[in-house]
């Protein structure tokens, strides 16, 4: 069969329309084309020597997987479809879920069918193109036997699922606004186990939204990740056992909306344990139209357990490789706003150090404009001990949302702060101290490309600065 000219010419096309979006990530995971909402990431495993990530998106309005695969976690090849509704499986469309590998030594896909429940699929093939659904499914319906019944109401919700292998026992968390466990011997036969949380921890509830559930072991504990939709991204960190999970902290990982969203993580095959979240848009739908295209994943983050029992976190090594034009700024006394001798641009890392010294805030101006008007602010409040990403002047175009966005972060006396900038056209992450961050979209005029440092009250020094311009790492 011969390919159309004008399927030909359509493709060329479409390329050169995303190349020359202004606001298309580079270096960023994007959807490849049309729209992804939701665009959650899933099903991140680690695969006959290659990683393995799942995507949502929506073909005439029908929920699917996407697939895609790696050698580095930067550069992506694209499959088929990962999974998709079928005539073998009742579902109308696929939600989220997760990966793991089973008893049989084959990859399992926990995921949720689109009205009528929580189901599975697994492949044993070496680049996992072809699953086969349980005939089981749903392994557990949205309307469930009544011998699950608890007073005409059901005691979780068949959504969201989540599983991983205990020795020889199946569990796996329903997500949502009654997180539950079951549990079961064989794939295809689970039984209702009791709520997930064993107690409560400040500020939270027994019946806790948990959507997008993540739970896995790190150093001696066990970490819950999901979404609240109320309040987005945000873990727990306590102990697994008699079947419960009993939190100790609690902590956000968003705080004024939910645009670092959906996270998904895995273990790499050298033990680090590796995130992903999607990045809402924050544009109108008359731009989203006339761009064609919509689904961006935050940089893939390596986590670890710190002693305060809170996460480390930090952009993965890999990215580094991306690195290249190198260019240094030199040590500053900074009173007040301080523009600097040195290239920006819309694609680059940046690695910052300050001395806070007396200073109330300190930090750094990134995709500004030569008059100042158009800027986004990066900066640590020293009197509230806060990590903050200010959008109010960042997006003269109209598009993105004029916010502050902020996150703890209590320096210790005399700790530098370092602060790591990634600037993907549209997308700003903010990782500081290895201990906090932040992400946010922003929609800048193409020439705003320069950097400043700035310092509130007396004593903030610029000690270093890097930047480094980052090669693209997809195709368009």
């Amino acid at each position: 069969m011969t390919i159309a000219a004008e399927q030909i010419k359509t493709a060329r096309n479409l390329r050169l329309h995303m190349l020359a979006d202004p606001f298309r990530p580079t270096f960023h995971f994007v959807v490849p084309e049309d729209y992804a909402k939701p665009a959650d990431p899933n099903g991140a495993i680690w695969w006959n020597g290659r990683y393995h990530l799942g995507y949502i998106y929506q073909d005439d309005g029908v929920h699917y997987w996407g697939h895609v695969s790696s050698r580095d976690l930067l550069h992506w090849r694209h499959h088929k479809p990962w999974l998709l509704p079928t005539p073998d499986s009742p579902e109308e469309g696929i939600f989220s879920g997760n990966a793991m590998i089973d008893k049989n030594g084959e990859v399992s896909i926990f995921y949720h069918g689109v009205k009528v429940g929580n189901c599975i699929a697994t492949s044993s093939e070496p680049l996992l193109e072809n699953f086969r659904k349980l005939p089981s499914n749903p392994i557990v319906p949205v309307e469930a036997p009544d011998k699950w019944r608890e007073s005409a109401k059901l005691p979780y919700a068949s959504w969201d699922p989540h599983g991983w292998l205990d020795g020889d026992t199946y569990y796996a968390i329903f997500g949502g606004t009654q997180p539950a466990i079951f549990k079961a011997t064989e794939l295809d036969d689970w039984s209702y186990v009791g709520d997930l949380f064993a107690h409560t921890v400040d500020g939270t509830t027994i019946r806790e939204d948990v959507s997008c559930p993540d739970f896995f072991k790190l150093g001696d504990k066990w970490v819950l990740m999901g979404i609240s939709h109320e309040h987005g991204t945000r873990y727990f960190v306590g102990d697994w056992k008699n079947e419960q999970f009993h939190p100790e902290v609690h902590e956000r990982m968003s705080w004024v909306d939910n645009t670092y969203f959906a996270p998904e993580s895995m273990e790499a095959p050298d033990g680090r344990r590796i995130l992903w979240a999607w990045i809402f848009d924050q544009w109108d739908e008359a731009t989203e139209k006339a761009a064609g295209w919509s689904g961006v994943f935050a940089v893939p983050r390596e986590l670890w357990l710190r002693d305060d029992l809170r996460l480390g976190m930090r952009p993965v090594e890999e990215l580094k490789q991306l690195r290249y034009n190198s260019r240094s700024a030199s040590p500053l006394a900074l009173t007040g706003h301080a523009e600097l001798d040195i290239a920006g641009g819309d694609t680059i890392d940046i690695e910052a150090a300050f001395d806070v010294g007396a200073a109330s805030s300190v930090g750094l101006e990134v995709r500004r404009s030569a008059d100042g008007s158009e800027t986004t602010i990066v900066g640590y409040d020293a009197q509230k001990g806060e990590l903050f990403v200010d959008t109010t002047n960042s997006s003269r175009s109209g598009l993105g949302l004029k916010i502050r966005e902020a996150g703890p972060l209590r320096l210790e006396a005399g700790e530098p702060l370092r602060l790591r900038v990634l600037i993907d056209r549209s997308v700003v992450e903010v990782f500081a101290n290895d201990r906090q961050a932040i992400t946010r979209r922003i929609y800048p005029d193409a020439a705003s490309n320069g950097v400043a440092a700035f310092a509130a009250g007396q004593g903030g020094r610029l000690t270093s600065l890097e930047i480094w311009d980052m090669m693209p790492s997809n195709p368009y």
